[in-house]
């Protein structure tokens, strides 16, 4: 699988990405919504349940790359989250912090969408992240997300939902 964008390519991981993940994964600032960094046994971790995603449900996070050189900036996907208790596709990123403030997780994010839509169909797809994480919520917003809830969570303490169903995503392609 690979999804091409002005600016990116998103392909599947390999192995062989876990030290330009790792860079991301285990920086304090860049893994502040989560409960803690990643170390490197946990990235490894995190690259296999991608492989593994990709067999069970034909997508997952993919390894984001600057189309220009081939660089490694992070990672952008649709993967099955547990929402409010319910598993749900969920767009989720990371953009490595030498990286944000360029419109790289927006545009790696869309294609998603549009993939989510487009090729797999899905009726609905999401977003969530700890209530305080603002710029994953802009994100959200500039996919054309709708905020739908909030909920307590023992992992976020608040979880912010964001959402967008494929009849208003045909919608609003539709209309651009």
């Amino acid at each position: 699988m690979r999804l091409k964008t002005e600016r990116l390519i998103l392909r599947e991981f390999t192995m062989d990405d876990i030290d330009e993940l790792y860079v991301i994964l285990s920086d304090p600032k860049s893994m502040k919504y989560y409960p803690a960094p990643f170390t490197y046994e946990k990235c490894r971790q995190w690259i296999q349940w991608n492989l593994d995603n990709y067999k069970k449900y034909g997508f997952g996070l993919w390894a984001v790359t600057l189309k220009e050189d081939g660089k490694f900036i992070g990672d952008c996907g649709i993967t099955m989250q547990m929402i409010d208790g319910s598993p749900e596709p969920e767009i989720g990123f990371h953009i490595n912090k030498m990286h944000t403030r360029k419109g790289y997780a927006t545009e790696a994010a869309c294609a998603c969408r549009d993939y989510a839509f487009n090729t797999l169909n899905l009726p609905i797809v999401y977003c969530y992240q700890k209530f305080t994480n603002v710029p994953s919520q802009k994100t959200a917003e500039k996919m054309g997300m709708k905020h739908i809830k909030q909920y307590p969570d023992e992992k976020n303490e608040i979880t912010t939902v964001y959402a967008m169903t494929r009849e208003t995503y045909l919608t609003v392609t539709a209309t651009h």
